[in-house]
């Protein structure tokens, strides 16, 4: 699963776009379109993260290949804009001003650790996305947050709270943790 080109890159942010514009005009997705690349019919897993004015505005994923990548560029898009519980539904008015970045996911890989400091050598800061799961929880940061998080324990802390498990569990070996790539790309407020 190679990266994918500038074509579509731009392709799938327009497709990004107009999902949530037919979202807002009708209520329903757009249909996918025809005339999509091999590697926009590839199943992958993908995050769209919507920003206002340079602050988080919505973010929603998949972390497995479960869908090809336009359905699930469609599917996210209308979800980080209408359905990320920590924000209200995305206005009409608002849209010309949201900056849509999508993220294309590699396959997540679990890590094999003996112990925190062991965790702690395998991870790949600005790389690695990482998914911690225990028990019925499970959190994921794409690497773009090592960004504002950039110590790899302060990181794992954080990725902790936010599923709702102890700061420290990613110290214990009964914690799951697994790294993915992305191919991320972003376009501006204004219509490609």
């Amino acid at each position: 699963m190679g990266a994918l080109s500038r074509a579509e890159r731009k392709r799938l942010l327009q497709l990004a776009r107009l999902a949530i514009e037919t979202w807002l005009d009708t209520g329903k997705s757009p249909e996918l379109p025809g005339n999509r690349t091999s590697a926009m019919r590839q199943k992958r897993g993908c995050f769209v993260t919507l920003h206002k004015q340079g602050a988080l505005r919505g973010c929603i994923g998949n972390l497995e290949p479960v869908k090809e990548l336009c359905a699930c560029v469609i599917e996210n898009a209308i979800n980080a804009a209408f359905r990320d519980p920590r924000f209200a539904p995305l206005g009409s008015a608002e849209l010309p001003t949201v900056d849509i970045e999508i993220s294309v996911l590699t396959p997540p890989r679990e890590l094999d650790f003996q112990d925190p400091e062991a965790l702690k050598r395998q991870l790949e800061p600005g790389k690695h996305g990482v998914i911690l799961s225990r028990g019925g929880c499970r959190a994921t940061f794409l690497p773009q947050v090592w960004q504002q998080l950039p110590d790899v324990e302060t990181f794992l802390a954080h990725l902790c709270q936010k599923g709702g498990m102890p700061s420290e569990c990613w110290k214990d070996r009964n914690t799951q943790v697994s790294v993915y790539e992305v191919d991320h790309f972003t376009s501006g407020a204004r219509l490609l």
